[in-house]
């Protein structure tokens, strides 16, 4: 069975005005077992997304075929029969890696990517790929559509908005097919990135990547790590539910879900949820976007 790549989705979603809806999993610390993986995509194959994402594992080996993510890309697509994208990153990776993990991609049927840089640790220097546009082309000679990471609050690494955008727009120069943003609270950030996005020039798909906050430790983590801002609406639910994790979690659910709407009704180009291998938050999404008449 051939499957869509990630854009052919965008483009048939185009033609028949929908909007394209897909979801992240990701193997956590250690391995997540094709058994315990299972579970998690026949959940999130129930909110019919139009692929699944998988990230590479964390503490892997820097490429495609870090961990469990070509394993549970092919199980995505051999028995949900949705097409799966598969991260890629390539701070660590040498020429001899990359074109391991492009030989395990090919084999287990996966026609998408998504090319990252991936987290530098401490100390270590980049191998033969210190960014994802070295990564594109080789990946589009090998076949494959080339999905990449968007900014739009700029990367923790780049504090020029300038340079963020000739880093985007470099990106798609090179063979990127699509972008997917990193996650973000305030939809008029977006709205003005992707204003100043097609101002220089990129005309490829960017999708919106939204993670619902589920707890007051997690959002601090991922404000550190991603550099995200914190619109005053999320600090308030964060004071009022406070000692209370059960309403806190359904308030970061519901404030996600009304993003992804006014997203779609302001005609982003997809919507895609980090759903941290929860299907129930994959569940909402998709509700909440369907009640809207987004899909």
């Amino acid at each position: 069975m051939v499957l869509k790549s990630a854009a052919q989705v965008f483009e048939e979603q185009r033609r028949e005005k929908r909007t394209p809806f897909s979801v992240e999993m990701f193997p956590p610390k250690g391995q997540l077992t094709l058994d315990a993986a299972r579970e998690v995509v026949e959940g999130l194959r129930a909110a019919s997304p139009d692929f699944i994402s998988v990230t590479c594992s964390a503490g892997g080996s820097g490429n495609g075929s870090g961990g469990q993510t070509v394993a549970i890309a092919e199980l995505i697509q051999d028995e949900a029969a949705i097409p799966a994208v598969a991260h890629f990153t390539c701070v660590s990776a040498t020429r001899d890696s990359v074109n391991q993990a492009i030989s395990d991609l090919r084999t287990a049927g996966v026609r998408t990517v998504l090319a990252l840089r991936g987290d530098l640790v401490e100390g270590q220097e980049p191998a033969d790929f210190p960014y994802a546009c070295e990564l594109i082309p080789l990946l589009k000679d090998a076949g494959f559509c080339v999905g990449a990471a968007a900014y739009p609050e700029g990367h923790i690494d780049c504090l020029d908005p300038r340079e963020n955008l000739r880093h985007l727009k470099a990106k798609q120069e090179v063979g990127a097919d699509f972008f997917i943003t990193q996650l973000f609270f305030n939809n008029d950030d977006f709205y003005r990135f992707r204003d100043d996005a097609a101002a220089v020039g990129v005309t490829a798909p960017i999708t919106c990547g939204i993670m619902p906050f589920l707890g007051k430790s997690q959002i601090q983590r991922m404000v550190f790590l991603c550099g995200s801002s914190l619109p005053a609406p999320i600090i308030k639910l964060l004071a009022k539910y406070e000692d209370d994790p059960a309403s806190l979690r359904q308030a970061g659910i519901e404030y996600a879900c009304n993003q992804l709407v006014d997203l779609g009704r302001q005609g982003v180009d997809g919507l895609h949820v980090y759903a941290m291998n929860q299907p129930d938050i994959a569940h909402a999404a998709a509700g909440a976007i369907a009640a809207a008449g987004l899909r």
